[in-house]
């Protein structure tokens, strides 16, 4: 997973008079959690621009005055209700050797046939919450849908790796196409349809010449 490095000063008064302060001259109190003790430290507001305002998901580089780097994760961020400032931010430290739960972006990769058809695309999850060692934690969730038709979906279960555990049930739902009142069946749905019909004549067909005998 890529990482962005943020620039920051560790900061030894926690009080709300201090913490006040920084907000006025444009910094965001930060807390990293994980280690021997909390770590305070304060960057400003600019700085986490790309970590905030993007769909993707990154670990973070915490750099601190004195060339202390803090490899981490971000667990927990509260804006201004009013202003929608960044307040606070909760980060959580990386260690190689033990597991971190992290949201991370589900992308739709081609065209569903299915809705070329008419029919309603239904993105349910469009992050899955997994849990893997941080050299371990993808990018991206990948999803192809170029062979999704109407009335079918994509589940947690087709998404199964040995490299992290996903922390929803295999069967939810990730994305599906439903019938629309504008759904047309394609030429293989009408194949499938017909073939069935016909499993299904035959079946009556025996049911009643065994009826007869």
């Amino acid at each position: 997973m890529k990482s962005i490095t943020i620039k920051g000063s560790e900061r030894e008064s926690v009080g709300k008079k201090a913490t006040k302060a920084l907000r006025n001259a444009g910094l965001v109190p930060c807390v990293i959690y994980g280690g021997d003790k909390p770590l305070h430290f304060s960057a400003e507001e600019l700085a986490f621009r790309d970590l905030v305002y993007t769909p993707n998901a990154h670990t973070v580089a915490i750099e601190l005055d004195g060339g202390t780097i803090v490899n981490a994760v971000m667990q927990d961020i509260q804006f201004h209700p009013v202003t929608d400032k960044i307040i606070h931010i909760d980060f959580y430290q990386l260690f190689a050797d033990k597991p971190v739960t992290m949201d991370i972006p589900v992308r739709l990769q081609g065209n569903s046939p299915g809705v070329r058809n008419g029919g309603r695309l239904l993105f349910r999850k469009r992050k899955l919450a997994i849990k893997a060692l941080p050299d371990k934690l993808p990018d991206f969730f990948d999803i192809d849908i170029s062979k999704l038709r109407i009335g079918q979906n994509i589940a947690v279960a087709s998404l199964l790796s040995d490299d992290f555990t996903i922390l929803h049930p295999d069967s939810t739902t990730v994305v599906q196409v439903k019938t629309a009142r504008t759904a047309v069946v394609t030429d293989d749905e009408d194949e499938e349809d017909e073939e069935g019909a016909e499993a299904e004549a035959e079946v009556e067909t025996t049911e009643a010449e065994g009826a007869q005998e």
